[in-house]
Order: C-alpha cells, then sequence, then structure tokens
C-alpha cells in the first residue's frame, strides 16, 4: 500500500505540473502560422487570429432564422437544432477565429462587423443574441448530452484541427456568455459572398484558458463564390444497367443543381444523357428518380428541396431527351437515407445525390 500511494503522489507530482506548462494558453502576439485576414471582411483592430480553417469547396447552412429543436441526437447526444429558414450554401469557406482586445463587448465588436459589411455594399440579413439564437446559449462547440449551440451548428470540436488547450481551441471549446451573431451577404465579383459572424465573451477560462478569462472572441465564416472542381466519372448507361439489375438502384453524382435550388446545371447533361441510352436500351424499363440530401438545414425543407429537384431530372428527361413520362417518376427523401456519416464534408458530400431506381 505505502509504494502504491508513494508512486501515486510521485507520478501527481511529475505528470500534472508537465501537463499544465504544456496545455496552458498564452496571450498572443500575433496570428497563428498560416493565417491571415480575408480582404473582403477585415479583422477588428487588434485582434489576433488565434485559429483558422479553410476548405477550398464545400456545405455551408446559413442560419437566417432561431434555432429549432427538430427530434434528433448528434454523435455526442445532443439535442439537434435547426434553423427553420436558411441557405444551404456551397463555395471556398474560410473560418477565422479572433482573439479581441482586452475590455471590447461582443456588442462592439459586432456592430463594427456589421458597419464595415454595409460600407461595403452589403446587407445584414439576419441577427441575434443569447438565448434568442436558439440552442444552447452558453456553449461553444464543446460537451455532449445536452442542447447542441449556435456553434454546433457549423462546427463541433470533433472537427477542431487545433491542438487540446491551445489558444485556437481554448476560444472555441470554453463555455461562453454574452453571445452575438448575425448573417450576411455582401456582393463580390462572380456572385455574393455570405458571412456569419458570431460574438461572445468567455468567463471563466480556468484552469487552462485562464488568459481567455473575461475575453471576447469573434468567430468570423466567410462563405465565397467558387466553381467545383469536375472530377466525377460519368457512370455510362452499360454501368448504370449492372448496378440495377444487381442492387435494384444506382447512385449519380454527376447531377447538380444550382445552389438551394431545383435548377439543373449545364454540367448535368452528360450523365442525364446515359440515363436516357440506358431506358432507350431497355424500353421495358421503368424508374423512379429519387432526389437525396445531407443533413444540413431543416428536414421539412431538405425533404421539398429533394423532391423538387428529382421531378426536375423527370421533367428534364421527358423534355429533351423524349423519354416517355409514363417510364418515370419522381420522389424525394430529403435526408432519410444516407450513405455515409453526415459529421464531416467528405460523408455529406456522398449522401447529397440523385438515385435511379428500378420501377418494375
Amino acid at each position: 500500500m505505502r509504494v502504491r500511494i508513494a508512486l501515486m503522489t510521485l507520478l501527481t507530482a511529475v505528470i500534472l505540473p508537465l501537463a499544465a506548462a504544456v496545455a496552458d494558453s498564452s496571450v498572443p502576439s500575433a496570428d497563428i502560422k498560416g493565417a491571415s485576414d480575408n480582404p473582403r471582411l477585415p479583422r477588428y483592430e487588434g485582434s489576433f487570429i488565434v485559429s483558422y480553417d479553410f476548405q477550398k469547396y464545400t456545405d455551408f447552412n446559413l442560419p437566417l432564422s432561431p434555432l429549432e429543436a427538430n427530434g434528433k441526437l448528434d454523435s455526442s447526444n445532443n439535442n439537434v437544432f435547426a434553423p427553420r429558414d436558411s441557405k444551404n450554401l456551397e463555395g471556398q469557406v474560410t473560418r477565422f477565429v479572433y482573439l479581441v482586445p482586452k475590455d471590447r463587448s461582443p456588442l462592439e465588436v459586432l456592430r463594427n462587423y456589421q458597419d464595415a459589411l454595409t460600407s461595403a455594399g452589403g446587407e445584414v440579413l439576419w441577427q441575434c443574441k443569447g438565448e434568442d439564437c436558439g440552442g444552447a446559449a452558453t456553449r461553444s462547440s464543446s460537451g455532449g448530452g445536452g442542447d447542441q449551440s449556435l456553434m454546433m451548428h457549423f462546427f463541433t470540436e470533433k472537427m477542431i484541427k487545433d491542438e487540446a488547450f491551445s489558444n485556437g481551441a481554448c476560444a472555441v471549446t470554453s463555455s461562453i456568455t454574452d453571445q452575438r451573431y448575425f448573417s450576411g451577404r455582401l456582393p463580390t465579383d462572380g456572385g455574393d459572398t455570405f458571412v456569419a459572424v458570431q460574438t461572445y465573451t468567455i468567463p471563466d477560462g480556468e484552469p487552462y484558458c485562464r488568459v481567455f478569462t473575461n475575453r471576447t472572441v469573434a468567430v468570423v465564416q466567410l462563405v465565397e463564390p467558387k466553381g467545383r472542381e469536375q472530377k466525377m466519372v460519368v457512370v455510362k448507361a452499360e454501368e448504370m444497367a449492372k448496378d440495377i439489375s444487381t442492387a435494384g438502384h444506382v447512385a449519380l453524382y454527376g447531377i447538380l443543381f444550382d445552389t438551394d435550388k431545383a435548377t439543373l446545371k449545364p454540367e448535368s447533361e452528360p450523365t442525364l444523357q446515359e440515363i436516357a441510352k440506358l431506358l432507350a436500351a431497355n424500353p421495358d424499363l421503368k424508374v423512379v428518380v429519387v432526389g437525396h440530401t445531407d443533413n444540413v438545414g431543416a428536414f421539412d425543407y431538405n425533404i421539398d428541396l429533394s423532391k423538387r429537384r428529382a421531378a426536375a431530372v423527370v421533367a428534364e428527361l421527358a423534355a429533351k431527351f423524349h423519354v416517355a413520362a409514363a417510364r418515370l417518376k419522381s420522389a424525394g427523401v430529403g435526408m432519410v437515407a444516407p450513405v455515409a456519416s453526415n459529421d464531416n464534408d467528405t460523408g455529406r458530400a456522398k449522401n447529397r445525390r440523385v438515385e435511379v431506381v428500378r420501377l418494375n
């Protein structure tokens, strides 16, 4: 027993001070390596970038109304909250997390960002504060077994690339207070840039994030218009026939739509041509075109969007490729039939698809 106590004492004496030395955040004097401002929306003066994330092309759901519980649980057993009104966006997404100078309130910082946006010709689309934003108003990206926060709508602790207890991690995993937020739009070359700005105070950063205590943090996210690289190989009619014969359906990723709409993009034509070839080569075949989405956005909205997109495919096949309407039906199932996890961009991309299902 004495040996065991002595060993535990030794471990405590050695490991805990070491962990504290490694883990403690520190007052930044420069931006983290590799990060710089986006000229479309500059920083609040005197702030430092403590966390940064850049994705060349991904999806982003921009809230335009308070988050509401939708009866689902996420992978951390949190009640999922989603906005009833939102914009489903795709493009180049950049996230900046700034530590603001001392004695600056979340409201003051937020108003400065709004002024910068409107001065550049943009507009505020929606704003909220505290509990009015929906979800847990005192949680950031961290935690499980409760209600999702506004920040969790955009990203969770599992998605953070910063090391534990670093400045970046402290800024977005600590408990928060005095939350402020706005969604905005900025007209730019090639299309609109959308912004999401969240500011808040960290009331207590102890024990490892103590330098963040009573400091304001600004999380600024920009979604810029950018064309997606076309690297998907078009599925040929023969391959479709093989999958339908063996599995009863085939998943297609070459049918593309305008963001948040059921308007087919011109890039969809090669895949639509192959569907038409499939039906021409199999005159007795009848199919259902089924639209699928990821889980970003409200349930009812995604069901409706997937239905409208499937119907658009059927209409195009009938009108442009002269497929008999009696051989085609459409359906939309939204997010209810995922083929991958919706917890990351890769999985969500796999879930956004159109399937052709054998009907007869």
